[in-house]
């Protein structure tokens, strides 16, 4: 490949790789034209015989899939059921809640859809394009363009996204690691294998396509990094889980419930059916799945306005668990630019040839790392020097290098880099060098090596010759992030390839609490159990290599902390991809928006406090709402347990159930869901759900069923029944009603006027005549109705107690 300004790059075809070996300049290869790729033609023939890569690439579930999947239920087979057997032989009131699952049913389908259409939209922006070759002349395709054959030119963080066999390196280097597991990057020269799925970790050059499509070896990556996925949650399990203890419960109950209403008891037949299915619709906590899915597509919609692609669903819940949060410095803390502040030369060092020198090490290098640009715009390439070698940055190194022929002068072999690793400890300039990263500012050594760069540690011994003293442009949104972390109690930890005290100088000009807790990586302990101890110590770490960034990470989950680790260069992927959660900025390399579970694509720090917001609100308001779900189901089984023991009629139709549970479960559960909640989300979902449900449940069963049968007792006569039902809903809707008012706390104006707006709707219901009778809804007397308000004040306020001591003695 070219090299920007005079520099030669000096590649051949015969794929030697370009590090100098010490000769004369006149034994360095001659230059060659780089490959041209595929022409126009053959390009044409390739697609016409199908060998394209057209694995589809799609971030969602179709529409069809999406129906298929909230309409064929196990619950909304059950409640099908029931709704026909109701239209048959009941008023049309009591089949109600048919058309409330038939509506949640559409309302489900139509967020997902929603959000289907926005990740669709965001996975588009965030696609990679990878660089082809075609007719001598590179230009960025769509992944599905690339066709067998096709010349696919790579740097450092691009992902290999087809298999191929290289063609051209220089200095390549490329991690297997997310295929085989081996974490050392693997040199790569001409004539090598190439895998889909792996990445560049330095250097460049440019391979052939040999698989495409479903051949090759990792071609379901991409597919699969942006679908609209489902995947395991503790949310979702737990409501999995606590499905399948309903099932249990409620298959028995339900059977001797209709063996009791249409058997035991010499009842009407419509009647009895009609209460049948009314003891059995309540136990089905059918509005919780529904509200689920809504939750987490209404929080993709959000996301999605705000430019962030959700990889994953469960990355917004798992960001709201999140307690340790991992920053890398460059692209996170600070802008990708920096601009040089001076140019310090060392030993007497002439600063006009110190420019040239770096001009040339700037021209050398055809992707150059954002310290490097900062070079190149500085410093412009001299004329008449050749490069003879070069030796790319990596991550792991922490120093570039090139060697050059300087027309008539000596052969030179220069180094850049960080100078804590090319300098001996104790050295003069290590001193300076401190100084400046104590202020905050990044400093890199220009030194002349002793040799050339094939050796294994082409650095040693090398001359210092000049400082390059870089400053570093703060994100204008970072100081407001981590002040948003430390008050949400996230701790954060900065983890960065550079010298320590210079990012912590960083940090502490952005306000992060214990910036000046500062580590050198270099010291880190090995042991798990003491780098999971030092990290906990400290903020800031300095001169981290990818490994080290994935041990930490590793250190900290193993402390059990739930870590989040945001990154945009290739140096993070390891740490990203073994992280809880993985973020990547969107102008990162190919290879950290693949393995992270969200893309910034605005590439805004800022952006992540909205995502941690989104997970806690979306997981907070759910355990909300799933207790209100289950203390109806609760009570429901325990309802018809007891009136199959008593062998007494069920004392509701559905259509007091539908009306109880719309006003005190389904509408205020869709507010509740959807509300604001900036509570950290716990673990033992299913736990601390039942906890509350089960005394609940069968507190407001007990007081119901007293209700009820204190009513059969007082009320005698054949149209007696009614009245008994209408008592018993009467304590049942108060008791409910006071969960409500439990679930909603801690109380804002709306809060208490959706409670007050359900407690008026239901006495509409029982002032207006045309709705008492469409209800069924007569309340005889003044005894019988005040004892029923009575009892569900006891009730209610034993509920309160009971909750509070759980509160306090089986904390989660």
């Amino acid at each position: 490949m070219t090299q920007r300004g005079q520099v030669d790059t000096g590649g051949s075809d015969s794929g030697n790789s370009r590090i100098d070996t010490g000769a004369e300049p006149d034994a360095a290869p001659p230059a060659v034209p780089p490959e041209p790729g595929l022409t126009s033609a053959e390009v044409a023939e390739a697609v016409a015989r199908g060998e394209v890569n057209d694995v589809p690439v799609r971030s969602s579930r179709s529409l069809a899939e999406i129906a298929r999947a909230n309409v064929f239920t196990r619950f909304n087979a059950i409640i099908g059921v029931l709704w026909v057997i109701m239209l048959f032989v009941a008023p049309i009131q009591d089949s109600l809640f048919g058309f409330v699952i038939v509506a949640n049913t559409g309302i489900g389908i139509f967020q997902e859809w929603r959000a289907k259409r926005t990740l669709d939209g965001l996975a588009v922006i965030g696609e990679a394009k990878p660089t082809v070759r075609r007719d001598g002349r590179p230009g960025e395709i769509s992944t599905s363009e690339i066709v067998l054959g096709d010349l696919i030119e790579i740097g450092p963080g691009d992902k290999i996204v087809v298999d191929g066999e290289v063609r051209e390196a220089d200095g390549l280097e490329v991690d297997e690691s997310l295929l085989t597991g081996e974490a050392d990057p693997v040199v790569k020269r001409p004539g090598d294998e190439v895998m889909s799925g792996s990445f560049v970790t330095a250097g460049g050059g440019a391979f052939r396509a040999t698989k495409v499509g479903r051949e090759a070896y990792a071609a379901q990556l991409a597919e699969e990094a942006s679908r609209f996925t489902l995947v395991h949650s503790e949310l979702r399990s737990g409501i999995s889980t606590i499905l399948k203890y309903v099932t249990w419960m409620m298959v028995p109950t339900a059977i001797g419930l209709v063996i009791s209403q249409l058997v035991v008891r010499d009842n009407d037949f419509k009647n009895a059916v009609a209460r049948t299915v009314g003891g059995i619709v309540p136990m089905v906590p059918e509005g919780l799945v529904l509200l689920t899915s809504v939750a987490f597509a209404i929080g993709v919609i959000r996301l999605g306005r705000k430019q962030c692609l959700v990889q994953e669903l469960p990355a917004i819940e798992g960001l709201a668990r999140v307690d340790t949060v991992c920053l890398d410095k460059t692209g996170t803390l600070t802008e990708g630019g920096m601009d040089i502040q001076a140019i310090r030369p060392l030993g007497g060092a002439d600063e006009a040839y110190v420019r040239r020198v770096l001009g040339a090490l700037g021209a050398s290098d055809p992707r150059p790392n954002a310290s490097l640009q900062a070079v190149i715009d500085a410093c412009p390439a001299p004329e008449g020097w050749r490069t003879t070698g070069t030796l790319p940055f990596s991550s792991a190194r922490k120093y570039s290098g090139a060697s050059f022929d300087e027309g008539d002068a000596t052969h030179r072999t220069w180094l850049l880099g960080a100078p804590d690793v090319l300098l001996p400890p104790g050295a003069e300039a290590l001193a300076e060098t401190d100084a400046l990263n104590e202020r905050g500012l990044r400093v890199l050594l220009l030194s002349r090596a002793a040799g050339g760069l094939d050796g294994a540690d082409p650095g040693a011994g090398a001359e210092p010759t000049a400082l390059v003293v870089l400053e570093q442009r703060l994100r204008p949104d970072a100081a407001d992030t981590l002040r948003y972390f430390e008050d949400q109690h996230v701790a954060a930890k900065v983890i960065s390839g550079d010298n320590a005290v210079s990012v912590g100088a960083v940090a502490g000009k952005l306000g992060l609490p214990g910036a000046e807790r500062t580590y050198d990586a270099r010291k880190l302990p090995k042991e798990p159990e003491a780098l999971a101890e030092t990290l906990d110590e400290n903020t800031v770490f300095g001169r981290v290599t990818p490994q080290q960034k994935r041990d930490m990470v590793g250190a900290l989950q193993a402390h059990g902390h739930t870590v989040a680790m945001t990154g945009d260069g290739v140096n993070d992927v390891l740490a990203l991809k073994d992280a809880d959660i993985g973020v990547s900025m969107g102008s990162g390399s190919e290879a950290t928006r693949a393995v992270a579970q969200i893309v910034l694509l605005n590439n805004s720090f800022a952006t992540l406090p909205s995502v941690v917001a989104e997970g806690r609100r979306v997981i907070g308001n759910i355990t909300r709402v799933a207790t209100l779900f289950l203390v109806k189901t609760v009570y429901s089984v325990l309802l018809a347990i007891l009136v199959v023991l008593s062998q007494t009629e069920y004392p509701f139709l559905p259509r007091h159930l539908t009306l109880l549970s719309t006003l005190t479960i389904g509408v205020p559960a869709f507010f509740l869901a959807l509300a604001p909640n900036k509570e950290r989300a716990q673990p033992h979902f299913v736990k601390r759900v039942m906890r509350y449900a089960i005394p609940g449940g069968v507190i407001a069963a007990l007081a119901t069923f007293t209700t009820y049968m204190t009513a059969r007792a007082y009320y005698t006569g054949p149209d007696a029944l009614p009245a008994e039902t209408s008592a018993a809903t009467l304590t049942l809707f108060l008791v409910s009603l006071w969960v409500l008012a439990i679930i909603a706390r801690p109380y804002t104006w709306w809060r208490i006027g959706l409670v007050a707006t359900m407690a008026g709707a239901f006495l509409v219901v029982l002032a207006v005549p045309w709705l008492q009778e469409f209800f069924a809804l007569r309340l005889v007397g003044s005894v019988m109705p005040w004892a029923a308000v009575g009892i569900a004040v006891i009730a209610a306020a034993l509920i309160e107690v009971v909750w509070r001591i759980v509160d306090r003695r089986l904390p989660v």
